[in-house]
């Protein structure tokens, strides 16, 4: 795999997001609960950016129209999502935040 830093692990707060991009993807790193996700950063359902969204208890919820989806499997977690969206491998090494996009 193909490690690519993104931020140091201060830089992105608990319960928030941090959009970033990568081989051309708009992308996205979350934080909650201490553990940190990467995941795409536009809804399945209408275009926004998932990181204008909030961030709770392993979830992120869509800007747009109130849409979840689970940090851990990409899966919608309510109307009107119906596609899930697509998360990458996050590795945390010396303070920093590292994630592979294959």
């Amino acid at each position: 795999m193909n490690w690519t830093r993104i931020a140091a692990v201060d830089e992105v707060e608990d319960d928030a997001g941090l959009p970033f991009k990568l081989d051309g993807r708009e992308l996205a790193l979350f934080r909650s609960g201490g553990e940190f996700f990467a995941a795409d950063n536009i809804c399945t359902h209408q275009y926004a950016l998932l990181t204008d969204g909030y961030v709770e208890d392993g979830c992120v919820e869509c800007p747009l129209h109130q849409a979840q989806f689970d940090l851990r499997t990409g899966e919608p977690r309510c109307a009107p999502a119906t596609q899930p969206i697509r998360i990458y491998p996050v590795k945390v090494e010396d303070e920093a935040v590292y994630v592979a996009v294959e």
